[in-house]
């Protein structure tokens, strides 16, 4: 009976383990990307005037934006044999992996490198770096559904929170994003969530996406068009506003105006040193149809 016990305890021990918080170590490098766990549950998506009661499952949201150093891992990696990673007792296979090409210019735009967050990536870029992530690591990631992410993000505080000790923006940024974490963490303990810089989300844009009321469950617009995307959060070069968590932006071909090159890259944006990115691991991995829609994206 009591060998019985410890078994069970042991199993909820280790059950409890992961589902926690935890940090992923990409191999042959010195990075570490940490990792908050967010239990599933039910809200209301959008503003007092649209919104729709949504349905979340469990998932894991990284703790910082992802910086310059983290994605130039992926930038400057030496392309292998490894096409496959297994999660569970399921064997994922992955197409091949491309990487960016070298940028023109400096895209950090002399604001900053180590620790700061990597910025001018496409929407595209972003989501090859979590199919590259998912094959370094061996677990599955990818960018965070619009639905997602503004549930991490509206644990941020109450509306009459002082939004400077949680946010950098146009009047306290010196024109410029910031180190990562600098900030108060929110609820859950993700920073910068609001500011610093706007983050990608894995959505296509649908202005009405709340026009049915009904229960939405894990809802994911995609589509295959290079615009308009979804990004979110608000950055450096944004106004102060409390209400950003629920503030829904969209990209265009604006983003690429100073793009020398003919076609314009689908890796970088000469005009978005704004935009930045995280990435989700989700408890319950995403059917192979699904994770091409996000690695594809």
């Amino acid at each position: 009976m009591i060998f019985f016990r410890y078994i069970i305890i042991t199993f909820i021990f280790f059950l409890n383990i992961e589902k926690s918080n935890y940090s992923e170590k990409i191999p042959n490098s010195n990075s570490t990307i940490d990792m908050v766990y967010i239990p599933g549950g039910e809200y209301k998506m959008g503003n007092k005037n649209k919104n729709s009661d949504t349905e979340i499952s469990s998932f894991w949201i990284s703790k910082y934006e992802i910086t310059w150093e983290i994605y130039n891992l992926f930038v400057e990696y030496e392309e292998n044999n490894k096409l496959e990673f297994i999660v569970g007792n399921e064997k994922i296979k992955v197409d091949g992996i491309s990487k960016p090409t070298t940028p023109y210019t400096d895209m950090t735009f002399g604001m900053g490198y180590e620790g700061f967050p990597a910025v001018n990536m496409t929407h595209y870029a972003a989501s090859k770096f979590c199919k590259w992530l998912s094959l370094e690591t061996g677990n599955y990631y990818r960018l965070p559904t619009e639905a997602e992410w503004e549930y991490a993000s509206i644990s941020q505080i109450n509306e009459d929170y002082d939004i400077d000790n949680y946010a950098w923006h146009k009047d306290n940024s010196d024109g410029k994003y910031q180190k990562v974490g600098q900030k108060e963490p929110n609820k859950l303990g993700i920073y910068d969530m609001l500011g610093n810089v706007s983050e990608w989300v894995a959505d296509s844009y649908e202005e009405n996406i709340f026009k049915s009321r009904k229960l939405r469950s894990d809802p994911f617009i995609f589509n295959k068009n290079k615009y308009p995307k979804v990004y979110r959060g608000g950055s450096w070069n944004d106004e102060s506003d409390v209400s950003l968590s629920k503030k829904r932006f969209y990209s265009s071909s604006r983003l690429q105006e100073r793009d020398p090159q003919i076609p314009k890259s689908k890796w970088w944006n000469t005009d978005a040193p704004h935009i930045g990115f995280r990435v989700v691991r989700v408890e319950n991995i995403d059917s192979k149809s699904l994770r091409d829609m996000f690695w594809n994206n």
